[in-house]
Formats: C-alpha cells, sequence, structure tokens
C-alpha cells in the first residue's frame, strides 16, 4: 500500500508486482530459444530492482554509461554490454573494468576502433552498431564496405573480439500502428541477417546478431534467427507505450505521488507539486491536439486505480503540473491530497529521481513499503 501519510513532496512509486510481471514476460518469449535476454537497465537504474531480474535467472544486462556499467558491476554483474557508441575519452575506465568483467562495447568508426586496439591491456567484446533506420548513431546498414573494414580492424587486434552486429530500432517509437512496429522489427531482422550473410561470404562466421527495442520486443512473440534482444522500458512501461499498444494500462508499473497544492475551479484545473524536474519534459498529444505531461490516477487499494477520463497535465514548468480535470473528478479532490501521475516516459521520469518507494499489492500488510535507491553520479 503506498504510504500517503509519509509523503511530503514527488515520490516515485514502483509496483513490484506489476514489474515481475513484465519482466517474467518477456523472459518467456526467449525461453527454450536460442536468443538472450539481455535487458537493459537504463530505465531503472537500480540494484535492487537488478535483483528482481537476477532471481529469474538473468545474469547478462545491457547500460548507456560507463557510470552505470560500474554501479552494476560493484553489484555483482560480470557480463555488461554497454548500448553507447564508443567515448575514446573514457577508455581508461573502459580499461579497468575489462579487467573484472566481460565487456561489451559498439563502435561505428575506425578511429575508436584503432583507439581501444593500441590503448587496451583488457580484452574487450567490440560489435558493429549499425543503423537500419533510426539515424541517430551507427554505420548505415547498405555500406557493406565500411562494416567489413571494421570487421577487419576489430579481428585484427589482438584486445579485440569480435562481438557481432549491434543495432536499435528506435524509430518504432514513431510508429503510427502495432502492425508498422511489427514491420520494422521483419525490416530490421531481415537487413542484419543480410549483413550477416555477406560477412559470412568474406570468411566470417559465427557473427551474432543484438537488437531489440520495447515496441517491438512486446509486440514480436517468434524473435527469429537473432542471439540476443535488449529492451529496458519494458519493465516499468509507460503513457508512451500504452500510446503504441506496446502494452496495457495496467502493465504500467511505475507512478509519481504528487500532492495538490492549488486547486482552480474555474478553469477546471488542479497545480500539482511536480514538473519537469520529476517528470521531464516528454509530451503525448491528444485527438484535440492538446499536450498531455502525464495522465492521473488516485490512490485506491493497494496502489493506483484506473487513469481518469480527460484528466491530465497540460503544462508543466520546473516544480509545477498544471492538471486539466473532468468536473466529476474535480470535486474529489482536495488540497493537499496525493494524486499519482502516470508519466509519458518512464526512462526520464525514473534517471529524475535518487530512490523509489516500491509497493507490493499480493503481499498485502505483511511486507513493508520497501525504499530502493538507484544510481547516482557525482560529477565533481
Amino acid at each position: 500500500m503506498i504510504d500517503l501519510a509519509t509523503i511530503k513532496s514527488p515520490v516515485l512509486i514502483i509496483d513490484r508486482q506489476k514489474t515481475l510481471r513484465n519482466i517474467s514476460r518477456m523472459l518467456a518469449k526467449t525461453q527454450g530459444t536460442p536468443t538472450v535476454f539481455r535487458p537493459h537497465f537504463k530505465t531503472h537504474q537500480s540494484a535492487g530492482i537488478g535483483e528482481w531480474f537476477r532471481e529469474l535467472g538473468v545474469n547478462k544486462i545491457t547500460v548507456s554509461s560507463i557510470d552505470m556499467a560500474v554501479y552494476f558491476e560493484s553489484h555483482g554483474w560480470k557480463d555488461i554490454t554497454l548500448a553507447f557508441p564508443v567515448n575514446i575519452r573514457e577508455y581508461r575506465r573502459i580499461d579497468q573494468l575489462a579487467h573484472s568483467i566481460r565487456l561489451s562495447l559498439i563502435a561505428d568508426n575506425e578511429g575508436s576502433v584503432d583507439l581501444l586496439a593500441r590503448k587496451l591491456t583488457q580484452t574487450v567484446h567490440l560489435w558493429i552498431e549499425i543503423d537500419v533506420g533510426d539515424n541517430r548513431s551507427g554505420v548505415w546498414w547498405e555500406d557493406r564496405e565500411k562494416i567489413l573494414q571494421l570487421a577487419q580492424k576489430i579481428t585484427a587486434s589482438e584486445k579485440l573480439q569480435f562481438g557481432g552486429l549491434f543495432t536499435h530500432s528506435g524509430y518504432t517509437y514513431r510508429a503510427g500502428s502495432v502492425s508498422d512496429i511489427k514491420k520494422i522489427y521483419e525490416k530490421t531482422l531481415g537487413i542484419m541477417q543480410g549483413l550477416k550473410s555477406f560477412l559470412g561470404e568474406k570468411g566470417y562466421s559465427d557473427i551474432r546478431i543484438s537488437l531489440g527495442d520495447t515496441p517491438s520486443c512486446s509486440l514480436v512473440d517468434q524473435f527469429g534467427d537473432v542471439d540476443e534482444i535488449r529492451p529496458g522500458n519494458f519493465v516499468f512501461y509507460d503513457l508512451m507505450q500504452l500510446n503504441l499498444g506496446s502494452c496495457s494500462a495496467d502493465d504500467i508499473s511505475v507512478a509519481l505521488a504528487c500532492p495538490v497544492v492549488s486547486i482552480q475551479p474555474q478553469r477546471q484545473e488542479i497545480v500539482i507539486h511536480g514538473g519537469a524536474v520529476h517528470l521531464s519534459k516528454d509530451f503525448l498529444t491528444n485527438d484535440r491536439g492538446e499536450r498531455s505531461f502525464g495522465a492521473i490516477a488516485m490512490p485506491e487499494g493497494e496502489g493506483w486505480g484506473n487513469l481518469l477520463d480527460n484528466t491530465f497535465i497540460r503544462s508543466i514548468s520546473q516544480e509545477h503540473g498544471v492538471v486539466k480535470v473532468s468536473p466529476d473528478h474535480l470535486s474529489k479532490i482536495k488540497i493537499g491530497d496525493i494524486v499519482l501521475v502516470i508519466p509519458v516516459h518512464s526512462c526520464l521520469c525514473a534517471d529524475l529521481h535518487a530512490a523509489f518507494q516500491v509497493i507490493d499489492p499480493a503481499a498485502g500488510d505483511h511486507r513493508p513499503n520497501t525504499h530502493l535507491e538507484k544510481l547516482t553520479i557525482n560529477h565533481e
């Protein structure tokens, strides 16, 4: 049960049972198949939540920064992929980390490969990042000559082990339908298999394929010839995933508990203590062209109830959230009440909080609320 009496300022609430269900569902898709489940931990960044994965048998993870890799290594994780293009300024920390774990990196250029080959004293596994249409980092998938050159450079080094081909179809987040997301997955898989065959013709055997984003991994049942998947957001889900069709409202396991600080009945609005520093500035646009920075639910039972209809955060500033409330719900809300904000993007929302309050509805009164801390970075 959410401990409403102790909440004085925005607190991120995690429903343990929903989170475990999300993890178990994704894990089940890979069990009995050759595909490895290597979840991305950038969403929760918590050693405590990491233990929930480990208890279910997960022993390989993905992270998005060297700080995150060091943090999870300190909590016993020994097989970590850093899914961000190699930052050559961090090669000393990379080398130090590779001394104690099986570390995998990604690169899309010869400069990074050359520096790692010269500077590292420890062996790392280096994957070639492929851009299949997201237009972020990675070698454009049609540039087979560059991909071959990178493979040659990697295999020529004593300290670099060729990991395989690595991609992220992030443009599924811009898809217009569930069908479109599935088509993007099939296109991505086809591209990666084509590149694997190309390298095979050039003498490279056992080329592995690593891919996976939450929308496609949630909606595709059979992953095909894929060696590992790396979804992250699925652990909590959010409004963006709900909007895409990747999950149901009941799958969303994270909510921001916010105090009501002002009521403006003439505008049918309330103001909450919960702004951009707690939620980020991500938004969705509804059918009427209105921006929504979060949906609203009320405390109910052991957690929170259904999303309130016609009720959403219509504007956001650093600490304020201005919530448009339907007349039926407005009359039931008082100053000092706690409302639950379902975030648009749970990854960024979770990143803004140093700790979570965990509820476990299935355990009832037998399990007290749990306070879980997460990765914090000292920039001094």
